[in-house]
């Protein structure tokens, strides 16, 4: 499998997976799920330009490479105003429906990021902001999972509210921004 195959194969999952997460989202009321599926979008949409950016010059990917490192952060930014929302009235999603979904997104970024491994040193920034979400995601599901458990025995909307996909998001934007900078300086020398 070609890189370029790779990336459309993780985009076309991410965005339908997008629409299974929303949906089951705004209809439990899960703060974490509509996070995750926003990272979902986004993920998309970052395949999707990784795609088309293959074939450009090396000075045009880091470009956007650093973009890519501001993109990253938009889940983070979509968990914030969620989260606020909810604040005041932290009521709890449905448990099961919760974890069942962290489930199959876990199962979705794992797919993802295995496809990504093999090519996660090929291709510099880009690649790397690919195979990092991926990443970063499954690790953000296995939360949203251990949320539902948790909102299961404490009937509490708290735990749906404590995920945090924000942090993860941010240390891969900072690893690709570095990466991309590197990129830029190397194809400018």
């Amino acid at each position: 499998m070609t890189l370029r195959k790779a990336v459309i194969i993780v985009a076309l999952l991410n965005f339908a997976y997008f629409g299974v997460e929303f949906t089951v989202a705004r209809a439990i009321g899960s703060v974490s799920l509509f996070a995750d599926s926003v990272d979902f979008l986004e993920d998309a949409s970052v395949n999707l330009l990784i795609a088309i950016a293959l074939g450009w010059s090396p000075t045009n990917r880091a470009r956007l490479g650093m973009a890519l490192a501001g993109i990253l952060l938009i889940p983070g930014l979509a968990t914030l105003w969620t989260a606020w929302e909810k604040f005041m009235a932290p009521l709890p999603p449905a448990p099961l429906a919760l974890s069942l979904t962290g489930a199959g997104a876990l199962a979705i970024n794992l797919s993802c990021a295995f496809m990504l491994a093999r090519f996660r040193a090929h291709g510099g920034s880009l690649t790397r902001a690919a195979f990092l979400s991926a990443r970063n995601d499954a690790l953000a599901n296995v939360a949203i999972i251990a949320a539902g458990i948790v909102t299961a025995v404490t009937l509490s909307g708290w735990p749906d509210l404590v995920v945090d996909i924000a942090a993860l998001n941010a240390d891969a934007a900072r690893q690709v921004w570095r990466a991309a900078h590197e990129e830029h300086r190397a194809a400018n020398a």
